[in-house]
């Protein structure tokens, strides 16, 4: 149950001017496309594989293996190019990705006018995956630790969190973790694009997959046709930032919930708002007390947040609260997936991307001042992880996401967004400067294009894709009771 507190390049010689150490590497072969593997075909998916290097200071040196696939254009008179997708994670896989757009309603216009490009990034799936050799028992603790209460259990998880760390430096794919990086898969993406012999990319990627692309297009914008970045972390992608604001995140997205379950009293939640916001704390300390069938107040956390990431799960989140609060059966949650190689993906990206605080003091204060500000979450967000342990290699700092590059990329952000908040995006668009614009929709939920209902700013982003044409300005779109 523990697992719901997650459920998150020009040509290489150019990137060598770009990027200290880089050298020149040999153009890739061209993709041979065939058939899927069967966990994700889907009619009219094919699928490939391609070799790139593991470090791109040494192309010719070893090599990695990216899988990639491809939902090709049925218009060849409407095709514009390729339109690489990314779902988010980091630790998600995207081969089946544009399948999953297809049915999700990506318009036909879209579909039409890209061939759409999936891919598992480096280290996931089956793209060379890292694994940690996490023990059941650390994949039921999920990618987020527990609730601190106290600097004591700040302390305590501190010697969990070490051990998780070892295991992945440790492990028989420890050798890949200084180049299982944002800034590589990137450069992988470039490869890509190149092995398909297309002169630029469009992009759609949401989630974790918007900082890869504010990544691709800050190290190839040249090489950047149309860029859609939808539900947007912060400029600096999975830091210890962004980590913390998933609390503020929740605090954002709690009130439809709590006004959902006063409308609807047969859940026995509260008649208002602020009841069902004083059920929130009465669980949580029954369930910190006395866990009821496996769930304590940290899992119960975990399972509002990652509930509240879509309008379709709130009624599912009231049913669960209704089961803890009457010592019920709980309703079946959604499937959890490979909960090792999500991790392992999650850890060698998030830790492996930029440093984190090294002290088990530095936990100790962010806790104590999340607690107060966002007390819903904070106490689990602020605390102490794998990352604090993480390897010293780095192959290269971060990626600066600045304004410099054309003026060709679209941020679509929900305001009520769990997993990546409003506050995070803003941050984004500043970053980027007039190299962008944001479409905002009045709704809540995580993922904006195409899955969610605001016609306004799902307009805007097909429009953009298909056309070329974004707002003059930054656009705020208006909530459409009802849908």
């Amino acid at each position: 149950m523990r697992r719901s507190l997650s459920l998150a390049l020009a040509t290489t010689a150019v990137a060598a001017t770009l990027i200290p150490g880089t050298t020149a590497a040999a153009k890739p072969d061209t993709v041979r496309w065939g058939a899927c593997p069967e966990d994700v075909a889907s009619p009219g998916l094919q699928c490939s594989t391609l070799e790139v290097p593991l470090d791109y200071r040494d192309p010719d040196g070893r090599q990695i293996e990216i899988s990639v696939s491809r939902l090709a254009s049925k218009d060849p008179s409407q095709r514009r190019g390729v339109l690489l997708t990314n779902p988010g994670g980091p630790g998600a896989g995207g081969l089946d990705y544009p399948a999953i757009l297809a049915k999700s309603g990506l318009p036909k216009k879209v579909l039409d006018s890209y061939d759409v490009i999936g891919f598992d990034p480096r280290g996931v799936g089956r793209s060379s995956p890292v694994t940690c050799d996490l023990t059941p028992e650390q994949q039921a603790r999920g990618n987020f630790p527990p609730y601190a209460h106290t600097p004591g259990d700040v302390a305590r998880e501190a010697g969990n969190a070490r051990t998780v760390a070892e295991q992945c430096a440790g492990s028989r794919t420890g050798w890949m973790l200084p180049h299982t990086t944002t800034a590589n898969t990137a450069r992988d993406m470039d490869r890509i694009r190149t092995a398909l012999g297309e002169p630029k990319l469009s992009y759609l990627g949401a989630s974790y997959g918007s900082y890869l692309g504010a990544v691709y297009t800050t190290l190839f914008p040249e090489r950047s046709d149309r860029i859609v970045l939808d539900s947007n972390l912060g400029p600096g992608g999975y830091d210890v930032s962004a980590m913390r604001l998933f609390a503020r995140g929740l605090e954002d997205r709690f009130p439809d919930f709590a006004a959902y379950a006063a409308k609807h009293p047969e859940y026995g939640l509260g008649t208002t708002p602020k009841q069902v916001t004083a059920k929130f704390y009465e669980l949580v300390q029954r369930l910190d007390a006395k866990p009821a069938q496996g769930v304590d107040g940290t899992m119960f956390r975990g399972l509002t947040f990652e509930y509240l990431y879509s309008d379709a799960m709130i009624p599912l989140l009231a049913k669960s609260w209704q089961a803890l609060d009457t010592d019920s059966a709980l309703p079946p949650g959604p499937p959890a997936g490979n909960l090792e190689k999500l991790m392992s993906g999650r850890f060698a990206v998030v830790c492996g991307d930029s440093r984190w605080p090294g002290t088990v003091r530095d936990y100790q204060r962010n806790v104590a001042v999340d607690r107060l500000k966002y007390p819903m979450l904070g106490g689990t967000t602020a605390n102490i992880g794998p990352c604090a342990y993480w390897p010293d290699e780095r192959v290269e700092p971060p990626v600066r996401i600045t304004d410099r590059g054309p003026s060709n990329v679209l941020l679509a952000q929900n305001e009520r967004d769990p997993g990546t908040p409003l506050a995070g995006a803003r941050e984004l668009r500043r970053a980027l400067g007039d190299r962008a614009r944001m479409v905002t929709a009045d709704q809540g939920g995580h993922g904006v294009y195409p899955f969610g209902p605001n016609t306004c700013a799902n307009d805007t982003v097909t429009s953009f894709l298909t056309t070329g044409q974004r707002p003059r300005q930054d656009l705020a779109c208006a909530a459409q009771p009802g849908k």
